[in-house]
């Protein structure tokens, strides 16, 4: 996986889409949290009162066409998803990524953490994300911002990892996604 590249491509994105309002950081950190979010949701795992918990990893509909792929969607632009589970954490990326070029931390390694279980990695990494955000918010030291954002991302790699992507799928869904949200932008998404 090429960060760099990634970095690149989301900045196209970030400008075109043009928002600079103040409150830029916060909505950033809130849309990433909600990201990892529906990454659980479709992972499952957590939901110990269902007997469904399966991670969602192949889906044949849409639900905003009414599960049919018409081309004027604005759900799937009628390619659809083979992995929700894989896409919701391309969402998630997307927002990482938008984090780091808003606090100008783009060099980044491919390290990564993992912990004892799926669970404890989602809850390490919604932590991480909060931390980013307290970094910013307090003014620590530009260092201690950007380890904190390492930390934030090593734990999201690890996560990756833990869900069962490899970094060619990763950044293969990366590159489709990307290519849907500029056409999303063309519709007034």
């Amino acid at each position: 996986m090429n960060l760099q590249k990634l970095f690149e491509t989301q900045k196209v994105l970030r400008d075109r889409i043009g928002y600079e309002g103040e409150d830029r950081f916060e909505k950033l950190i809130l849309a990433l949290l909600v990201e990892i979010g529906e990454c659980a949701n479709e992972w499952r795992g957590f939901k110990f009162w269902s007997k469904d918990q399966e991670p969602r990893t192949r889906m044949n509909t849409c639900n905003h066409c009414n599960r049919l792929g018409r081309k004027a969607c604005i759900g799937c632009y009628g390619k659809l998803y083979k992995n929700p589970l894989l896409e919701e954490y391309v969402d998630a990326l997307h927002f990482l990524l938008e984090i780091g070029l808003e606090l100008k931390f783009t060099n980044l390694s491919l390290a990564s953490y993992e912990t004892p279980s799926i669970e404890y990695q989602f809850n390490e990494v919604i932590s991480a994300c909060c931390k980013v955000r307290e970094s910013v918010e307090s003014d620590w030291q530009e260092e201690e911002k950007q380890d904190e954002f390492d930390n934030l991302c090593m734990g999201f790699i690890g996560l990756g990892r833990m869900l069962g992507f490899t970094w060619k799928e990763i950044e293969t869904a990366y590159f489709e996604k990307n290519k849907v949200n500029h056409e999303r932008q063309n519709t007034g998404y």
